[in-house]
């Protein structure tokens, strides 16, 4: 008689014999191997059940910052959480990973009980994938707020500001964090999220080129402007190299995590997209967040402390 796939929850009992499908990290599924028993060929999804898969989308607001494990949906509906992918990320459903607006979660069950699932975590298409512009200028006004208001430090005759793109760079990690307050919900779409960067970029680089095309080929074909040139291709090109090569031979580093790092060291979004582009994937954004904020903040505080202690 042919093995049926059946669900596996907390209260599964794993008999010997019993096939199991599982996911993981590789080093996790080999641990998992060498304790439990040798790797089977056999495709579970080929057996013969009323088992399958589908994709939803975490939109209800009741759902937002719940922990798979508070959720209870094995228990509740009998269906398995297996992964979560959150901006193009693919993350194990552990019990303690909280749910944020926008995550797609991959649901193993019967398709009646994954119709119930749906329902409870929302998975309405045009709500993903409508803007929130209240929340989105709500934290506008919020990070100008911050940026104008000065902070004093010991030893400087003058307090320092975050400025115009210190202020919302932390108000927005900061509701990024939180998720929603009430019925706001900060989030994006991918598409205005993309649209809204790329539109920045272009407008970064045309601010640029107005303000230093009058006086550009003039400047650089001087003999002070080439002692800028080369001042500033060694300030970036040889840390970067040094940092890159170190990284990778040391750490191990991967394309992925080692192109958004430089990237985000330069606080540098041409060289994101770029990465993206060959990556074709978002995962250099990643590595490119963790030191993006640090940077930016470090840049802007020493600008005005140099200014402030040389310049007297």
């Amino acid at each position: 008689m042919d093995a049926i796939a059946q669900v596996a929850t907390e209260v599964s009992v794993i008999q010997q014999g019993d096939r199991l499908a599982v996911v993981g990290t590789c080093a996790g599924l080999d641990q998992f191997e060498r304790v439990v028993g040798r790797r089977s060929d056999e495709d579970l999804v080929l057996t013969h059940s009323s088992l399958t898969f589908r994709r939803v989308v975490v939109t209800d607001r009741e759902v937002l910052g719940k922990t798979v494990g508070e959720l209870d949906l094995d228990e509740r509906f009998g269906v398995a959480v297996t992964r979560v992918t959150r901006a193009d990320i693919e993350m194990t459903a552990v019990p303690g990973l909280r749910l944020q607006f926008g995550d797609m979660v991959q649901l193993v069950g019967s398709a009646a009980d994954l119709d119930k699932v749906a329902a409870a975590l929302g998975n309405s298409l045009k709500e993903l994938n409508e803007t929130h512009f209240v929340p989105l200028f709500t934290g506008i006004v919020l990070g100008i707020a911050l940026g104008t208001l000065p902070f004093a430090f010991p030893g400087l005759p003058h307090p320092v500001r975050l400025g115009l793109a210190g202020g919302p760079l932390i108000v927005a990690l900061l509701l990024g964090r939180i998720g929603r307050i009430g019925r706001l919900v900060w989030h994006m779409p991918a598409n205005t999220n993309l649209a809204f960067r790329e539109f920045g970029i272009a407008l970064f680089f045309a601010a640029v080129g107005l303000a230093a095309g009058a006086k550009f080929f003039a400047t650089v074909f001087s003999a002070t402007g080439l002692q800028w040139l080369l001042a500033g291709i060694a300030v970036t090109v040889v840390p970067l190299l040094l940092v890159g090569i170190f990284a990778r031979v040391a750490w191990k580093m991967n394309f992925m995590d080692l192109s958004g790092l430089l990237a985000g060291s330069m606080t540098d979004p041409p060289a994101l997209a770029f990465a993206s582009n060959v990556a074709r994937s978002d995962a250099p954004t990643v590595a490119y967040a963790t030191v993006f904020p640090l940077t930016t903040l470090l840049r802007i505080l020493a600008a005005q402390i140099l200014a402030i202690t040389l310049i007297r």
